[in-house]
């Protein structure tokens, strides 16, 4: 089988398959995806030519994302909690604490981040003798940054004072938090493609755990750090799952064309024999 060929493994979670499409929505958007293959002639094509448009899938996250950054703008809303929970994070502070998360935030920064992704998606691309795994997580990983990059520039939001940050300072803008977008946007492609191989429930469960609590203590300790307010986090939360969602939907769409194209056409219905 050529590398960039879905596998078997690719296909499911478990019992799910993830060329099923269940819901209405989910049929339709199949369909569109197929006719949009066929015109184009090529399916990997179309999977490329959908992502251009994911703003449009992803309108639901961005639209929350908005909603926070509207309150920051105007200090309503959940705005009002970031600097009560900024004070109660220098309350509980001591000096081993401090250690232990600023080398654990540090894991999610450029360097550190770059070299523990490139590793983990190397070792998974030799095991499964598949790109998928480098793919995937590109595209991904290319689209967070865009996302961190396009929201700084955008905002140009403070971050809290530095008195009250554990050094190193942050230089760039404070809202979104780029930690916290970026890890939780790798940590989802790698759970995800980590349990659509992984037989055992227990071990899915697992996976899934882990990569939860890693975003969610990454985006924490931005906050605990002094980096961040907590609205940086929640924005970047809500834009990191719309996403992941358009960058899973898509290979979800990509694995049923390589399926159904693999099956070929469907037969057509013998006629009914006329009378007589």
């Amino acid at each position: 089988m050529h590398p960039l060929e879905p596998s078997e493994p690719e296909r499911t979670i478990g019992a799910r398959d993830l060329t099923a499409w269940r819901s209405p929505a989910g049929r339709w958007l199949r369909r569109m995806f197929g006719a949009l293959a066929e015109r184009v002639r090529n399916t990997d094509l179309a999977a490329l030519l959908l992502l251009g448009l994911a703003a449009a899938v992803a309108v639901g996250g961005t639209v929350v994302a908005g909603e926070i950054y509207a309150a920051v703008l105007t200090d309503t809303g959940l705005a009002l909690v970031d600097q009560p929970v900024l004070d109660r994070m220098v309350d509980i502070r001591t000096p081993g604490l401090n250690a232990v998360i600023a080398t654990f935030s540090a894991t999610g920064g450029t360097l550190w981040m770059t070299l523990i992704t490139a590793a983990a998606v190397t070792g998974l691309c030799l095991l499964w003798k598949r790109w998928t795994p480098l793919v995937l997580m590109v595209i991904a990983v290319t689209g967070s940054l865009a996302m961190t990059i396009a929201g700084k520039r955008i905002s140009g939001r403070a971050r809290p004072p530095l008195e009250l940050s554990i050094p190193p300072p942050e230089t760039s803008a404070s809202f979104p938090s780029g930690h916290s977008l970026n890890s939780l946007v790798i940590a989802g492609i790698g759970v995800y493609l980590l349990v659509s191989h992984l037989v055992s429930a227990v071990a899915r469960a697992v996976t899934v755990t882990v990569g939860v609590l890693y975003a969610a203590a990454m985006g924490l300790s931005r906050v605990y750090l002094g980096h961040h307010w907590l609205t940086d986090v929640l924005a970047a939360w809500c834009l990191g799952l719309a996403w992941l969602a358009v960058v899973i939907t898509c290979h979800r769409l990509w694995l049923t064309q390589h399926r159904d194209h693999a099956l070929g056409p469907r037969p057509e219905p013998n006629p009914e024999p006329s009378p007589g």
